[in-house]
Parts: structure tokens; sequence; C-alpha cells
């Protein structure tokens, strides 16, 4: 059996490196460390194995793992299981862009920063805002980013956020606003949309946003053209976050005067990996771009008229000076953006559309097969993919069955308010079929 080391290193290796640093023997660098705390024992662990016993032990372990390729998802709550085109693999694997880091030098960069370039024009005709930044690590760090910007812009300290957001951006904005000393409402819903009036009751002129989700955590579709005209009475910023895949058939959150449009890019092109890493995109106005944070790439042109891009508007050293620093945030998930932007172009505005399309059908033909069944669905409003069933048992209990039966559940709303004990957010994807749908209603039978 061959026993090949990870990392080869010759005797004749070891004794050069010491030669260099002046020293006789590897315990010579350890030399300050009294001998007494010195560790002398064996480490408790296994033996080392050849590679290839290793491999084998490491698969064997691997595929006790649930995976999607073997088992139909119904689990989403802000990481979904969709179609990911070939192509994406094979572009973010190319070592140009694979190994890139930060493309401070245009001269030597310009491929990596066109990309960038081209996920910010694909965010921009999503959402239809003016301008958006070249990516965020996450949805819930770009929720809680476009938080800061409106309270630095409108000079105001209070942040009005709907329950219907996702309850960890909401954690997330909750631990950005400690230590900036700013004070979150959070505005209770009504049969799973936002509840007006209570909106109404905390809107007044010390607010500096208001934040909704689109579609929002239940799934449903707010009524974002209703509450706006009451946000900027009140001359707060208005915050949409948003699935970009939604906004493949619904109103774009611009053209319903969002100021500010936040979300997760994880839906095209980037695989769900046990919740990470995601790509967060930050959609604005032209109003606000200079406050942007991140970083933006723009275009331009050099000496010789020919097309150029750069990093634009902001300097790394504003990020270094903190006290004139937007944010803390000077980096960006370039990799997954560049998957997004791959994904996107090969499903062209057609495919996209069609994707979007293909989840409202299937979603709601599993709504209807959990309505024939008895199943009650206590929010009954329009969805895009996902929505709510009430069971009779423990969602854990009903869950473990399913997967009993090759068959991963949906998310146990328990777990975030126990006002929702009981109830089950459900995904339907353009990857699940009609037979796979059935096995799921029929595997929670007896639960309604």
């Amino acid at each position: 059996m061959f026993r090949h080391r990870y990392l080869p290193m010759t005797e004749q290796n070891k004794k050069d490196m010491l030669a260099t640093i002046g020293v006789q023997s590897i315990d010579e660098l350890f030399a300050d460390i009294p001998e007494k705390v010195r560790f002398k024992g064996d480490y408790n662990i296994k033996k080392a194995k050849a590679e290839t016993d290793l491999i084998k032990e490491l698969t064997n372990m691997a595929t006790k793992n649930a995976n999607l390729k073997q088992y139909p998802s119904f689990l989403g709550a802000g990481v979904y299981d969709h179609y990911i085109p070939t192509i994406v693999d094979a572009v973010i694997s190319r070592s140009e862009f694979y190994t890139a880091y930060t493309p401070y030098q245009p001269e030597i960069s310009q491929g990596e920063l066109q990309a960038i370039f081209e996920f910010q024009t694909m965010i921009c005709e999503l959402t239809g805002m003016d301008v958006a930044n070249s990516s965020m690590y996450d949805g819930g760090t770009a929720l809680a980013e476009a938080a800061m910007l409106s309270c630095s812009h409108t000079r105001r300290k209070k942040i009005l956020v709907a329950q219907t957001v996702h309850p960890q951006a909401r954690e997330v904005l909750k631990t950005y606003a400690k230590g900036q000393s700013l004070e979150v409402i959070e505005i209770p819903h009504e049969n799973g949309i936002i509840h007006i009036e209570s909106l109404k009751e905390q809107l007044a002129d010390n607010v500096a946003a208001v934040i909704t989700q689109y579609p929002n955590f239940f799934g449903l579709i707010e009524p974002l053209k209703e509450i706006e005209p009451l946000i900027h009475q009140q001359g707060a910023l208005f915050i949409v976050s948003s699935n970009p895949l939604s906004l493949g058939i619904l109103t774009p959150p611009g053209e319903l005067n969002a100021d500010i449009v936040v979300g997760d890019a994880q839906v095209f092109g980037i695989p769900t990996s046990l919740g990470g890493p995601h790509c967060g995109y930050f959609a604005t106005t032209t109003k606000l771009m200079r406050k942007i944070p991140g970083r933006l790439v723009g275009q331009t042109t050099d000496e010789e008229g020919r097309r150029g891009f750069v990093l634009t508007l902001q300097a790394r050293e504003q990020h270094i000076r903190r006290d004139k620093a937007t944010s803390n945030i000077c980096s960006n998930q370039a990799l997954n953006a560049l998957a997004a932007s791959v994904a996107i172009a090969a499903l062209g505005k057609k495919g996209v559309r069609e994707m979007a399309v293909q989840n409202v059908q299937k979603a709601h033909y599993a709504k209807k097969r959990f309505k024939e069944k008895g199943f009650l669905l206590p929010f009954d409003g329009f969805h895009f993919n996902e929505f709510v069933v009430k069971l009779t048992e423990s969602i854990s209990a009903v869950n473990d069955r399913l997967l009993s039966q090759g068959i991963i559940g949906g998310y146990d709303l328990g777990r975030d308010d126990p006002k929702q004990e009981g109830h089950m957010l459900i995904a339907v994807t353009e990857l699940r079929t009609k037979e796979e749908i059935d096995r799921l209603v029929s595997g929670m039978e007896g639960s309604a």
C-alpha cells in the first residue's frame, strides 16, 4: 500500500531549513517554552492511514449524510435547492477567478472587475434600482448594513422591522444596532403579513427606516405599494429584503419606490452547502450611492478610449480611517457573485422568469394537495415558493419520519417563535417533481 505524505519533505529539506535559520534541531525552536509544560505523550487521535484507506473512510462517513442528490428537499427558510447550470462550476473553477483576490490594480484585474460589474448590473435589472455594490457576505449582513446606512443618512436612531422578516436576519440587525445604540422595534403580523395599523402607530419623525421582506419569511407577498407612502410621509427610508429569483415575476421593489433593496443571491448558482457561504446583494438609489457599504465597480475608458473597469467612489483608506467609514465591511463574495452572474446569464431573462413561474406553480400544486388531505394552512394569501402548514404532532417527529422515507421535510417555525409551535414552513422549488410532492403529502398524512 502506498504511503505518500500529503506534504512531502525529505530529511535534507529539514536540515537545509534549520541551517538557514541558524539552529541545529526543531527542539531548539521551542527552547523558550519550559520543559515542564511541554506535552510528552501521544495525541488521542487515530493512527495515520494510507491515502487510499483514508479516502475510503471519509467517503463512507460522507455517505451517511442526507444529500440533495439523493433526497428531495422541501427545506427552505432562506437556503434553497435550485437548478444550477453546469457551466457555473466550469467558469468559477478557472484559476483566474478561483484564486483571485482584491482587484486593487485594475491593469491586471480587468476580468475580475468586469465580472463584478456584470453582477451589479444584473442585480439592478432584477431589483429595479439605480446602483448595486459588488456583493456582501450574505443577505442578513446586507439587511443590517442597509439599516445602518438609513440611520446615518437620516440622523435618526429608530428602526422598524416587520416580524415577517427572517428571524435570523432580525437577530443580525439587533447585534449591529446594539453597538450603535440604535433602537429596533418589531412590527407584528396579521395573517402572515405586516400589520399595517401597528406600523402606523409606530411611524414617527424619529424613525430612520422600515424593513420588510418580499416575499416574506412565511412565503407571502407583502403589500409594498400600500405601506410605501406611509413610510416616506415620515421621512424614513423604505428597505426591502427580497429573494432575487422571485423578482423574475414580481414587481421589482424599485418600481414600488423602495430606497434600498437587499437580499441573498444563493438562489442563483450557489449550492446549499449546509448553509453557506452565501452572497448578499445591496442595491439602492443614485441619491444614496456614495454611502453604499463595501465595494463598487464602475465602467470607464482609458486614454485610448477602450472600455475598462475600476473600483470607484470608495477607496480602501475610507474604511481604514474608521471615523470616516460608512461600514466596517471592505470585502465581498466575489467568487459566489460570479457564480450567481454565470447562472443568471445562462438562464437569460426568459429562463429566470420560467424558473420563477415553476416555483409558483409547483408550490401552489403542493398547497392544493395539502388542502385536499385536510391540512390547515393558516396563512392563505398569495405566496411564491413557500407556505405554512399546521400539524397536530411535533415537527421533529414528522421530519424524522420523512427522513426515513428519503425526504427532507420543512422548517420548524416553533424554533424561532413559541407561538408558531406545530407549524412547518415548506419550500417547493422548480426541482421538485409531482411525484416528490405527492410523496411528501403522503408521508405527512396523519399529521393534519
